[in-house]
């Protein structure tokens, strides 16, 4: 028996989005971005976009008594010229009524060759695939199908052999959170298992997931965009961004990381607010950026550690700091917490730290399950 499956729209019709800011037209389809259109005019660096297309917490939501759903899709994935296939493309998961009902493999669509890491990319064109979950519960169900946290995807076509209807309202508190790779999670098992999500599970809360992988650096623009968008609970996981590639001395970091406050507080005055040190990084605790992969894959430090007398940040100092502003920042605010992000990942598990900087998908599961029991806890920040 041939089943029919009906296209649904993907905007302005039933399904809604969330964990996007933008949604960018494309030829191809629709392109998810995780920070506002009006943030691409305040800044160059390709290295900066990239990051905002990977859908790192981004789903498709609505309700469905469809048996089966396709869903057409577009990636954009990387590979160097020596390597003998593109990276991977990541997992595309399927929820029903909150309970994971289907993974797949993300298929290879575009794919950006170069002679290596940072080097001119040239365009290999692919086309879409398609991706299908059958056999789904009879009646009417929630679901919820979650991007590769990882890879830039285009969702060219949504089609159902049921109706398809916007979800519910969602009445969970929202939890906006921006951080940097380690809150991205390129490393993790799929886009349910990023640490984030993990924690917003457990404590049944909406995240969106603002981080930004190798772009946590307090650009004024995250600020506003945080500023304006409603918010329950707000964290910012702050600092390995800023060893790694050098970008502050402390005379700058305290007023940036300020400045970046203030801004949030203009629209936030009185939200929950957590500021999170970096986890367990061996190669910077003392020495200071810039940092680089070494030959044998794992990350090194390059800077000078007397330099650190002169005012170079090394992830000691900046944990020192960020406990220092954040102390003196709760006189005259309440709601300001601070957490040592060490007790989330710390120095006994660096061989958790598979290039000695990003948690293995083990680790991100369990920082989560941390996050949630100290945050969300009675008595904690977010409790």
């Amino acid at each position: 028996m041939t089943v029919r499956m009906r296209a649904v729209p993907l905007v302005g019709g039933p399904v809604e989005w969330r964990g996007a800011l933008d949604l960018e037209t494309t030829p191809a389809g629709v392109m998810p971005r995780r920070l506002p259109a009006w943030t691409k005019e305040q800044y160059q660096d390709p290295s900066v976009h990239a990051p905002t297309v990977m859908p790192s917490g981004v789903r498709l939501v609505f309700r469905t008594d469809a048996r089966t759903l396709e869903f057409e899709v577009l990636t954009s994935t990387a590979r160097l010229d020596g390597d003998p296939r593109p990276r991977p493309t990541g997992m595309l998961e399927l929820l029903v009524d909150g309970a994971l009902a289907g993974r797949r493999q993300a298929p290879v669509g575009n794919v950006l060759r170069m002679a290596g890491p940072g080097a001119r990319q040239r365009l290999v064109a692919g086309k879409p695939g398609t991706v299908r979950f059958a056999g789904l519960p009879r009646g009417m169900k929630n679901v919820e199908l979650w991007l590769p946290q990882q890879t830039p995807t285009e969702l060219v076509a949504l089609r159902a052999d049921g109706e398809v209807l916007a979800p519910l309202p969602d009445g969970r508190r929202r939890w906006v959170h921006h951080g940097s790779s380690i809150s991205h999670c390129i490393e993790a098992d799929g886009p349910t298992g990023t640490w984030p999500v993990v924690a917003a599970a457990l404590a049944d809360t909406e995240v969106i997931n603002l981080s930004q992988a190798g772009n946590a650096l307090l650009d004024p623009y995250v600020a506003r965009t945080i500023r304006d968008m409603p918010a329950d609970l707000i964290s910012l996981k702050v600092g390995i961004n800023i060893v790694a590639l050098s970008a502050f001395r402390l005379r700058t970091f305290g007023p940036a990381l300020h400045g970046f406050l203030d801004t949030i507080r203009d629209g936030h005055p009185d939200t929950p607010l957590l500021l999170i040190s970096p986890v367990s990084c061996p190669a910077l605790e003392q020495v200071p950026g810039p940092a680089a992969t070494g030959p044998d894959g794992r990350i090194a430090a390059l800077g000078d550690p007397a330099d650190v007398a002169g005012g170079a940040l090394t992830l000691t100092v900046v944990r020192a700091e960020l406990a220092r502003i954040a102390a003196a920042r709760q006189a005259s605010d309440p709601h300001l917490h601070h957490l040592d992000g060490r007790t989330l990942l710390g120095p006994h598990e660096a061989d958790d730290l598979g290039d000695g900087l990003h948690p293995t998908a083990a680790a991100y599961r369990r920082m989560g399950r941390r996050f949630a029991a100290y945050a969300f806890a009675a008595g904690g920040p977010f409790g």
